[in-house]
Parts: C-alpha cells; sequence; structure tokens
C-alpha cells in the first residue's frame, strides 16, 4: 500500500536502519527508541492487524524476535525486554509491528511507557552507532 508508512519502512522507501530481515519481514530501528536496541518488526506485506499474518510471516516474526532480543541482551545488558504490539486504535503506523524494548528497573514502569507519561530517556548512543552494533552482533549470530 502505497499510502502506508509501515509499508514504506517495511520495504526500505524510507530512511530505515535495518539490523535484520528475510523474505517475510524487516527489523529496524525505532526512529525515537526508548531505549538503544529499541527496534520493530514488521512485515513486508500490508497485514493491518495480528489477525492478518499467515502462518510463514508469524514464525518469521516470533524468531526474528528472538534473534534481536538476544541481541539486545548481549549487547546492552538490560534488567528486561518488552516484546509488545498494539492493535486497532492503539496501532499507530495501521501496519502490524512489533516493538522490542530493552528495560531496566530504573526506567519508566511499563503503563508510563506506553501511554505518553515516561520521562524521555535520551539513547546512550546515535542510531547510527545501535545499527552498527546490532547488525555486526546479529550477522555474527548468522553465521
Amino acid at each position: 500500500m502505497k499510502n502506508c508508512l509501515g509499508c514504506r519502512l517495511a520495504n526500505q522507501n524510507e530512511k530505515v536502519f535495518i539490523i535484520y530481515e528475510n523474505e517475510h519481514i524487516t527489523c529496524l530501528l525505532d526512529h525515537a527508541p526508548h531505549h538503544a536496541g529499541h527496534t520493530l518488526i514488521l512485515p513486508k506485506k500490508h497485514r493491518a492487524e495480528v489477525t492478518d499474518i499467515n502462518p510463514e510471516e508469524s514464525l518469521s516474526i516470533m524468531k526474528a524476535s528472538q534473534l534481536v532480543a538476544n541481541a539486545i541482551y548481549a549487547l546492552y545488558e538490560p534488567n528486561g525486554v518488552t516484546i509488545c504490539q498494539n492493535g486497532g486504535i492503539f496501532n499507530e503506523l495501521t501496519h502490524y509491528h512489533m516493538h522490542i524494548i530493552p528495560r531496566n528497573e530504573e526506567a519508566a514502569r511499563f503503563g508510563e511507557l506506553f501511554y505518553g507519561n515516561a520521562d524521555i530517556i535520551e539513547p546512550s548512543e546515535s542510531l547510527q552507532e545501535t545499527y552498527e552494533k546490532m547488525k555486526s552482533y546479529i550477522n555474527r549470530i548468522l553465521e
């Protein structure tokens, strides 16, 4: 879909930092990360809701979420990782996307983060630096 931002991001029609992709999905860094390593996973075909995703895409999303989470744990040593997806009126892209967000104990509570009440935390590094670390680590895992 030409007018869908999620489709444009997943298919590199916008400036994005892609850390992993396959024929079904694209993993890219969130342009406004809550923490360094905050990643989005999007199907390359237009899918608005989790209920629209076919089995191959679903499997690709889950495998990619494990790959990205492993990279985040290894590179950033967070206290945990939150993996979530917003549907319906809460899906600001109107395109299915899964967030993988490194989290630390001192950071905002889960609800504050997703309801816009969390303090803005400046990432510890630039998107380019995060991209280089994450892409390199993932490439090593896949070799």
